[in-house]
This record gives structure tokens, sequence and C-alpha cells, in this order.
């Protein structure tokens, strides 16, 4: 680095962690990881594009994601059986 871009600038220590803040920071991520726990199948599936229009305004009106609306109509279609 050349000196006649200005002065060298000495990196400091890192300052320490605040344990609240990391554990919130993780809390955030523990989310995500249990949804991608649940679901660890995907299943891909050809529409036309008029249905796949359908099934989005159903899923907006309904308030809930495609993939939420889809797993709650695959649910009921095939419930889990108990032996």
């Amino acid at each position: 680095m050349s000196n006649a871009r200005g002065k060298r600038i000495a990196i400091g220590a890192r300052p320490p962690t605040n344990p609240h803040a990391e554990a919130w920071i993780r809390q955030g991520d523990s989310a995500d990881l249990t949804k991608g726990d649940l679901y660890t199948a995907r299943l891909t599936l050809d529409v036309t594009p008029a249905m796949r229009a359908r099934i989005k305004v159903s899923a907006f009106t309904q308030g809930v994601t495609v993939a939420e609306l889809l797993r709650a109509l695959l649910e009921r279609e095939f419930p889990e059986r108990t032996p």
C-alpha cells in the first residue's frame, strides 16, 4: 500500500460481544432451521400458467403462501394413517 493515499490506521481488537444480542440473532436462525428440518423433501410439479395463477390468487386471498396452501391441501387429501 502506498503512503500517497494517506496514513495507515491500525485495526484494534474486536469489541466484546453482547450475549443478549448474540442469543437474539441465533434465535432467528432456529426458526428457519426448524422449517428446514420439517420439510426436507422437495416435490416438483408442472402446471399450466393459468392453474399457477389460480393457485397464487387463492393463496393470496387466504393470506398464506402458495407452499402453505398446497401443504394444507395435500395434508387434507393424504392424511397420515396411524397403524
